[in-house]
């Protein structure tokens, strides 16, 4: 059997010194500075983000660095190490959504989006490099658009990085950049968490609209090493697309369902279903109302799952691991039979994970393909993913890939 790979993160050191390089011998002088955005995983709280709901993502410490120099006209020059011979280019000038295809759509969108948004930013020349893997369901997108809004705000003195609540117009811009330039529909969860998480905490992001910056935030302590278990996260590499129509479903669902139920949003039903003495009678009183099965499905989800996020929060708290485990059970279940997002090597994956011991197992990202996350004893986690990727082999999969991971720092600028 193959051993299985395991995806190191770059220090800063070597993230800086690589894309400064690339940046050098594409353009031949020196950036003007290089910043970092974290991929991220999110612990539970899944597809509740886009119905007004709740998320508990980490920052991973795996990062995309940007070296970056602002021009005084409209051009913009990207290239990433990944194909240093592609140098894409566009022109700000003009530039309407979609406009730009492949891989070039998120740097430059994000650009497009804080002009549109009314500030002054010009042109630019980047480079990237990075140890997100892609396609993984780790926020490799918005670990790239994350990066370049903080390096155009250093670069452009537009002054809202140094604060959260400034921070919140840079997570705009990626969060539109995505949608609207690059097509590849998202909620705001990965965008926040790579702006906004910090050491050693989760993050309980609350999507209710109308909240402050500081409302919508609370930083909770994530610290494995006091409480005995590991989080191994391995990357499936099944394919992975949210822009090809699935994820845009689900959401158009969910919002035809608020609304058949008299609500703004599922939050709004979760709030008043959770609230009662017996929550899965007063669940299945929502869902009577509902003639669509398939609209039950997706409705169920993302009720009980806003409510496992708090569950989730109070079991860590406590150091009840296995009730935090079976938390990230009933998640994966649920999105495997009520959401459906879920596919075989997801599953499998999952299902090897627990049959090897883990305290729970669940998949983690939009689905679709990406990666799973499992509570697993200290020590075990390279034993289980070696387990999965020797069923993996036997299946005819993709070889999977392990991350080593803990609550790791956000987007911040490296030199």
């Amino acid at each position: 059997m193959t051993q299985v790979d395991i995806v190191n993160a770059m220090s800063d050191a070597e993230g800086a010194a690589k894309v400064t390089a690339l940046f050098e011998r594409t353009y031949g002088t020196k950036p003007a500075g290089v910043w970092a955005a974290p991929g991220r995983v999110n612990l539970i709280g899944e597809h509740t983000d886009y119905n007004g709901g709740l998320c508990l993502p980490i920052a991973l410490p795996h990062r995309t660095y940007i070296a970056l120099s602002p021009r005084t006209d409209t051009q913009v020059r990207v290239v990433s190490d990944i194909n240093e011979n592609d140098v894409q280019t566009a022109d700000l000038n003009g530039l309407e959504a979609g406009g730009i295809d492949g891989w070039a759509a998120y740097p430059v969108g994000v650009a497009w989006a804080l002009r549109e948004a009314g500030h002054d930013v010009q042109g630019f020349d980047a480079a990237f490099s990075t140890c997100v893997p892609f396609g993984s369901g780790l926020s490799s997108s918005a670990a790239m658009t994350c990066s370049t809004a903080l390096a155009l705000d250093g670069a452009y003195d537009l002054g809202f990085g140094a604060t959260d609540a400034g921070r919140i117009t840079l997570i705009n811009a990626a969060i539109t950049s995505e949608n609207d330039m690059a097509g590849a529909s998202t909620g705001g969860l990965d965008q926040s968490a790579s702006m906004r998480c910090t050491p050693d905490h989760a993050i309980r992001l609350d999507f209710r609209p109308g909240l402050t910056a500081e409302e919508s935030a609370q930083q909770e302590a994530f610290d494995l090493s006091n409480h005995g278990p590991e989080l191994l996260v391995l990357d499936t590499r099944a394919p992975h697309q949210l822009n090809d129509g699935q994820y845009a479903q689900r959401r158009a669902t969910c919002e035809e369902a608020a609304e058949l139920l008299g609500a703004d949003n599922l939050r709004e039903v979760a709030d008043l279903v959770n609230a009662q003495a017996d929550p899965a009678t007063a669940l299945e009183g929502v869902l009577e109302r509902l003639d669509d099965d398939t609209m039950r499905k997706r409705v169920r989800h993302v009720i009980t799952e806003i409510g496992r996020v708090d569950d989730f929060i109070e079991a860590f708290a406590e150091g009840d691991m296995q009730t935090a485990g079976d938390l990230f059970n009933a998640s994966h279940d649920s999105l495997r039979d009520d959401y459906e997002v879920t596919v075989p090597e997801l599953d499998i994956a999952v299902d090897v994970a627990r049959d090897e011991g883990a305290l729970g197992a669940r998949m983690t990202g939009g689905g679709f393909g990406g990666s799973i996350i499992a509570l697993v004893n200290q020590g075990e986690s390279q034993r289980i993913a070696q387990c999965i990727a020797d069923e993996f082999e036997r299946r005819g999969f993709n070889a999977p890939r392990a991350l080593p991971a803990y609550a790791a720092q956000s987007a911040h600028r490296v030199q």
